[in-house]
């Protein structure tokens, strides 16, 4: 097993947002949007007025449940939730983690009710759109509404992702592949560093996502301590081989769509504060 007196983590704590900052919110989605392509001036300025609201969430408090009628479309600022599902006993399977920067529940936007749940994984910040709102903005602006579009084909494309890690791949690849995307998407978003990270979930959360039980995972990263691959302090992981580790894991990232749009991230958040400072 990894010593743990030798793992260190970098920590990296979003900004704290108060209930007034709504333009730091919107400001965030802007730059979300503008990551699958660069915005008129029309569509900024739409979106600079957008009405919304900031609402803080506290762990396992409910951004919405199924069968509920979606009343906002969602963007989390801070935090981590997932979406899962509940079987007819109670059994839960998360079918997806939320971080920084996520649209919650764009597939929602046109559909009558949820069916599925939305739950705060951390404590959570996010900018609530009313769908109303945001039905008329895409209506109006197809930008904004490939951009949406694009948001809900990259969470179709991980989603097919999961699929294929619950059927096809046995208990321990299961759990090391969501570990290296993990690694990848908080690294992209400033999380983590070069070569450790924070991990965002209990080993119960761990295993509601990958169809095991808490133990089975447990037993998966002593596994991957033993064979040197990773290293853990609690919650820290630092990553000893990761060339072995994403091999072990069948991981690839070309799912998670990250190279397509770090360009026009780039460029879009240029506009972003190029509008803002107009």
């Amino acid at each position: 097993m990894g010593d743990r007196a030798h793992v260190r983590c970098m920590v990296v704590r979003s900004p704290e947002v108060t209930m007034n900052d709504l333009a730091w919110g919107r400001r965030r989605m802007r730059q979300r949007i503008a990551q699958h392509g660069a915005l008129s001036p029309e569509a900024h300025a739409a979106l600079a007025w957008l009405p919304a609201e900031l609402r803080t969430l506290r762990p396992h408090a409910y951004l919405i449940r199924e069968g509920r009628r979606p009343a906002s479309c969602s963007m989390l600022l801070s935090g981590v939730a997932c979406r899962h599902k509940l079987t007819g006993d109670g059994a839960r399977q998360i079918v997806g983690i939320y971080l920084k920067g996520d649209f919650v529940d764009a597939q929602n936007l046109f559909l009558d009710r949820s069916d599925h749940n939305i739950q705060a994984i951390s404590d959570c910040e996010v900018l609530d759109v009313p769908i109303d709102a945001m039905r008329r903005l895409v209506a109006d602006q197809p930008e904004i509404a490939r951009a949406l579009w694009s948001e809900t084909l990259v969470e179709a494309a991980m989603m097919r992702e999961w699929l294929l890690n619950l059927g096809r791949r046995d208990a321990a690849v299961r759990v090391i592949h969501l570990l290296c995307e993990l690694a990848v998407r908080l690294q992209h978003l400033g999380l983590a560093g070069h070569d450790n990270f924070q991990l965002p979930l209990t080993q119960a959360q761990l295993a509601d996502a990958v169809g095991l039980t808490a133990v089975h995972v447990n037993r998966v990263l002593r596994q991957l301590e033993l064979r040197g691959l990773i290293a853990r302090d609690h919650r820290c992981v630092r990553v000893m081989d990761w060339q072995a580790l994403r091999q072990a894991g069948d991981f690839s990232p070309a799912y998670l769509h990250l190279g397509e749009t770090r360009a026009a991230a780039a460029r879009g958040a240029r506009i972003a504060r190029a509008y803002a400072d107009g």
